[in-house]
């Protein structure tokens, strides 16, 4: 009998997103087109979106974060996607946000079904290694409303490969697969007890690390390796330690 034939995944050329804060100093920046610009809490929207008009100013795309829990109501909400259309902005980055709402949303999906992100490119979060502040359950049931509106899946950063290769094929939009640029793993350490990578967490653990390499700066080429036979987008995470990512991108011509 005949085998049977089942096409395989062939990725495109890697391609990869950075994401920035307001005090990131914009000359610092890769060559990479799409910038990512967090709102963080008690951060102005104002000052985002001015950020992303002057990234899209210099040739740029801008993709401003918008999250739920940190955007007062729908008149802010306007105000600032508003103020990134009129800059240039293309794209976006709708997420919940890791804090407590300071008004009237609670969720990503608040934001989407307003419709006022019609036009715009949308990127919704991933958590293929869970979410400290939601459950297994109401996750999936929040993608399933949020897929409808979104283009891509961005995942939370991560360090163990087995959780994104499971996730991957279960998904029916592009995934874009967060990862962190060079950085000591007693810092990888702390970030992922933050986010709640409990896999991340155990996969750092149980690798026997000598203690001075707690002091030097790991970098995610070997898990970009383990991925990149199923993914082909990778959006970095840098922490502030953007002249260190900038600098290991060239190193390994990635920008």
């Amino acid at each position: 009998m005949d085998s049977l034939w089942v096409p395989c995944y062939i990725p495109e050329k890697m391609n990869f997103s950075l994401e920035i804060g307001l005090k990131s100093n914009l000359d610092d920046l890769p060559n990479i087109k799409d910038i990512y610009i967090t709102l963080l809490p008690n951060e102005d929207y104002k000052d985002v979106a001015a950020k992303a008009t002057q990234l899209v100013s210099k040739g740029f795309n801008a993709v401003p974060h918008f999250p739920a829990r940190s955007i007062k109501n729908l008149e802010n909400l306007k105000d600032y996607l508003n103020r990134c259309k009129d800059g240039g902005v293309k794209q976006a980055l709708v997420i919940g946000g890791g804090t407590q709402p300071i008004g009237d949303f609670h969720c990503s999906f608040q934001l989407l079904e307003t419709g006022l992100f019609e036009g715009l490119k949308i990127g919704i979060a991933g958590h293929p290694e869970g979410s400290p502040d939601i459950s297994d359950s109401d996750l999936e049931k929040a993608m399933i409303d949020k897929k409808p509106f979104a283009d891509y899946i961005v995942t939370q950063w991560l360090i163990n490969p087995d959780p994104i290769k499971e996730y991957i094929p279960k998904q029916s939009l592009p995934v874009h697969v967060g990862i962190t640029g060079p950085m000591k793993i007693s810092s990888l350490l702390k970030f992922a007890t933050i986010v709640g990578a409990k896999n991340s967490i155990n996969f750092i653990k149980s690798n026997p690390i000598k203690a001075f390499d707690l002091l030097k700066p790991k970098e995610p080429n070997d898990l970009i390796n383990k991925l990149k036979d199923v993914a082909s987008n990778f959006h970095i995470y840098t922490f502030g330690n953007l002249k260190t990512t900038n600098k290991w991108l060239k190193e390994n011509n990635y920008a």
